[in-house]
């Protein structure tokens, strides 16, 4: 009897496994076919759905690291290293595209203050932020507020002339203060009140690095 039981559950097993082979066979996993639809990166690239869920690969890990301010940041494409404008300028990126038909010359540059012991991060940027052609601190008042992936940043229009318009972006931390300008030139509409400064190429491109700032 033993025997008989052992060589029906041989055969069932035999058998099981043969039906699983022929299904494998005759009916191989097919491939998914996802959306054509793609995910633009902070940085500019864009990637495309995949794997058995579709879901949107893994954008870039940030690309540029300063060690001097402990940062990481991915710095969108069209974008490629400039010369330092001045002694508080550590890093500075530049970038020329074609915007209404004329050429946009966009510069991104990063400066570092130390804030003293005698003084605040805020006072800092008040005494850093200097209007541009009036080379007069830019009143308190006339500053905003904005939060950008994990940061929050005070910002504050420093020039707004002859077709350069010039934002910059505040970074307050414990001793220094970080501030990230976006200078657009040959701005067609800058006189114009109710000019959308998301679509200058350097503001928006700013916009977006600050949003995978990585660090404190």
């Amino acid at each position: 009897m033993k025997e008989l039981f052992l060589g029906i559950l041989l055969i069932t097993i035999i058998g099981f496994g043969g039906f699983v082979y022929r299904n494998a066979v005759e009916h191989p996993l097919q491939q998914v076919a996802c959306p054509m639809d793609a995910k633009v990166c902070p940085d500019g690239t864009s990637v495309a759905r995949t794997g058995l869920s579709c879901a949107f690969a893994t954008c870039p890990s940030p690309n540029v690291t300063i060690s001097s301010i402990s940062l990481s940041f991915a710095l969108p494409s069209g974008f490629t290293e400039a010369v330092l404008p001045d002694a508080t300028s550590i890093a500075a990126y530049e970038s020329s595209a074609v915007v209404s038909s004329s050429t946009s010359d966009a510069l991104i540059i990063v400066r570092q203050y130390a804030v003293d012991a005698s003084s605040t991060p805020l006072a800092t940027i008040q005494k850093t932020a200097i209007g541009t052609p009036s080379d007069l601190p830019v009143s308190a008042t006339s500053f905003t507020s904005t939060m950008l992936g994990n940061h929050r940043f005070t910002v504050v229009s420093i020039e707004r002339f002859e077709g350069t318009v010039d934002t910059a972006y505040y970074l307050a931390r414990t001793t220094d203060v970080l501030r990230f300008d976006a200078i657009d030139m040959n701005v067609a509409r800058w006189t114009d009140a109710n000019l959308d400064m998301q679509t200058l190429p350097a503001h928006s491109a700013l916009t977006k690095l600050l949003t995978t700032l990585q660090g404190q």
